[in-house]
């Protein structure tokens, strides 16, 4: 009889979510109501939202999610430094990632101006407010940018993922090979039957390289219209991309609150907790915050934030 209620309080024990500190590598912070207004306030067929760090910490806090990193939502100049003002205070912001180009003549001088803030931990580019990439990798000026991030220890996040702006990465990567590239989203990207061997090429492709890593983020993503928050519909893709990127190279990001189009942050948290709760506690670890802590070299600002060392 003991022997029956030990094995059944170890079975409850297993079953139970493995307590791991959470940082989450991808939010938005925009305030419409400044004078200036937001180019972006929330997901498309929403009512504009203002998303700043104490409305996140009320959502992400009882879910265990204990730092953040802010993910450019703007690609106004003066935003780099207005996201650096908001996230200052607040020491659930670990990190922030601008807006700046890195053909643009006065890149160099930006950067050095943004990068004094330890916060400031990288740019983003891609598919979004009209940039093309996918044309700028040819643009040797660009590459130039790059190789002044990539010495300054930053990284490069991308943004929207499409066949066409991954084969571009590999060859970012070739020409910038120690620039460290975080993708975004990858399990929103649907190849279709027509596109189903150049995805599986480019994954190969990046698949050998090491500095670049991706973001198991936008798990839970409108397909044709339909929305389905269940592992199971999503498990197949996130095999798939944890086999081709391993455990060292995967991220949680929440895209909050954009992703409020699909889902609650307490639901985009529960498939990822769910998928990883069957695998060993360190791969668990790496995925939830190891692996951030060194892509992004983000700052630690309050006790219950783990450390590498």
């Amino acid at each position: 009889m003991l022997a029956g209620a030990a094995l059944a309080a170890a079975s409850a024990t297993a079953q139970e979510p493995r307590s791991i500190p959470i940082i989450d590598t991808h939010i938005h912070l925009f305030d419409p109501r400044r004078p200036q207004g937001a180019p972006y306030t929330g997901p498309e067929g929403h009512s504009p939202q203002v998303a700043l760090p104490d409305r996140y910490r009320s959502l992400a806090a009882p879910l265990g999610i204990v730092g953040a990193i802010e993910i450019e939502a703007s690609p106004w100049i003066e935003d780099n430094l207005w996201v650096l003002e908001v996230a200052q205070p607040a020491t659930i912001m670990v990190a922030t990632v601008g807006n700046l180009r890195p053909e643009h003549p006065d890149f160099p001088e930006y950067l050095e101006r943004f990068h004094k803030n330890p916060l400031y931990r990288g740019i983003r580019c891609g598919n979004l407010w009209n940039y093309d990439f996918v044309g700028q990798v040819e643009n040797e000026k660009f590459i130039d940018g790059l190789k002044l991030l990539a010495r300054a220890g930053l990284v490069l996040d991308t943004a929207n993922p499409t066949i066409d702006l991954l084969q571009a990465i590999v060859r970012v990567s070739d020409r910038v090979p120690d620039l460290r590239i975080v993708l975004d989203h990858l399990p929103s990207l649907e190849p279709t039957p027509e596109t189903r061997d150049a995805y599986e090429a480019v994954l190969s492709e990046l698949q050998k390289r090491p500095s670049i890593v991706a973001k198991l983020s936008a798990v839970i993503h409108r397909v044709n219209g339909t929305i389905a928050t269940d592992l199971n519909t999503h498990r197949a893709r996130l095999d798939h991309l944890t086999e081709i990127f391993g455990e060292d190279r995967v991220l949680f990001g929440s895209d909050w609150p954009n992703s409020d189009g699909s889902a609650r942050l307490d639901q985009v948290v529960s498939i990822v907790k769910e998928y990883f709760a069957s695998k060993p506690q360190l791969v668990a670890e790496k995925y939830f915050w190891r692996n951030s802590a060194r892509v992004y070299k983000w700052i630690k600002r309050q006790p219950d934030q783990p450390t590498l060392a």
